[in-house]
């Protein structure tokens, strides 16, 4: 998102408590005047601090993610994701900002959507990571709606791109397959790989929330995805391991699919990186998991215990 708003000629501010961020991840802009880089947590912000003075647009990435430390911690999420929020909201109702844009989760819709998934699918989150994100998301539309805060929401499906988080707790597919293959080690496929992610391009995602920005829409909620699943046995293919299959996990969508033709009408938006040339660019930056943990299934069945426990039917 910061290099596409460079891109444009703005001057950027960003909020990052570290606990998950890296400063690492801005280091081309290093010397960039535009970029100012706070350290700080959003739930610390005030509805009286100065810090949206002057701010045209509000992006809330901040907040966080995984699953099973969701389970195990639900009020630390709760907190980050729901108090962060209102926060962030408070703070930017008592600014003149044009608009602020939500970075919601597709896991709102729960294990077994329908598919294609559009935006007035049943709402079944089942952890507190996905229902944290939808009060979140709540949050932010309910102050569209009283205070008349311009508003939109993005929710994300499938994310993935470079810069992505190297370290933490087991989670997303991308990089526990790069690190498993940069240590050569077999790729830990879940159930028999059949099963489909909606996966959407980083460059394309920072987009959809440039357009919902700048567009007259407000008070709205959109599906951003790649249109098009791919199973994971075509994504191991593509980053080229051996592959190891593990036991499914109780309460994973078989597919994930996101109905995207609100975004393509109303933004104009659509995906534009090509599935197969965006995995072969994390592939060609493959030394950013050097020191990535390589997960084995005996580690993963560890990590995922407490999934197990509490989502098995």
């Amino acid at each position: 998102m910061v290099d596409l708003l460079l891109e444009r000629d703005w001057r950027v501010t960003v909020l990052d408590s570290l606990a998950t961020g890296r400063l690492e991840n801005l280091r081309q802009h290093r010397s960039e005047p535009r970029l100012d880089v706070l350290e700080m947590d959003v739930c610390a912000l005030e509805p009286s601090s100065s810090i949206l003075n002057d701010v045209t647009y509000v992006f809330h990435f901040a907040g966080m993610g995984d699953i099973v430390p969701s389970i195990e911690r639900p009020l630390a999420y709760m907190h980050a994701n729901v108090d962060g929020t209102l926060a962030v909201v408070e703070a930017a109702r008592h600014s003149r900002i044009s608009k602020l844009v939500y970075a919601a989760s597709s896991s709102c819709y729960g294990p077994d959507p329908p598919v294609p998934t559009a935006e007035d699918a049943p709402i079944r989150p089942a952890y507190p990571y996905a229902l944290s994100k939808y009060l979140g998301e709540s949050v932010v539309l309910h102050w569209g709606q009283l205070y008349h805060l311009p508003v939109n929401s993005i929710r994300i499906f499938n994310a993935y791109g470079p810069r992505v988080r190297t370290t933490g707790a087991y989670g997303a597919v991308f990089g526990v397959f790069l690190a498993q293959r940069l240590h050569n080690r077999p790729l830990t496929v879940v159930g028999d790989g059949t099963q489909t992610r909606d996966f959407v391009h980083v460059r394309d995602v920072a987009r959809a929330f440039w357009l919902a920005a700048e567009s007259t829409h407000s008070g709205h909620v959109y599906n951003v995805g790649g249109g098009q699943p791919r199973a994971v046995n075509e994504l191991a293919r593509l980053i080229d391991g051996d592959i190891t299959y593990i036991p499914k996990r109780p309460g994973e969508p078989d597919c994930t699919w996101a109905d995207i033709r609100k975004v393509k009408g109303d933004l104009h938006w659509e995906p534009t990186v090509n599935f197969e040339r965006g995995v072969a660019e994390m592939v060609q930056d493959i030394q950013a998991w050097a020191d990535a943990p390589v997960w084995d299934a005996a580690s993963i069945a560890t990590a995922t215990r407490t999934w197990f426990e509490y989502l098995a039917p």
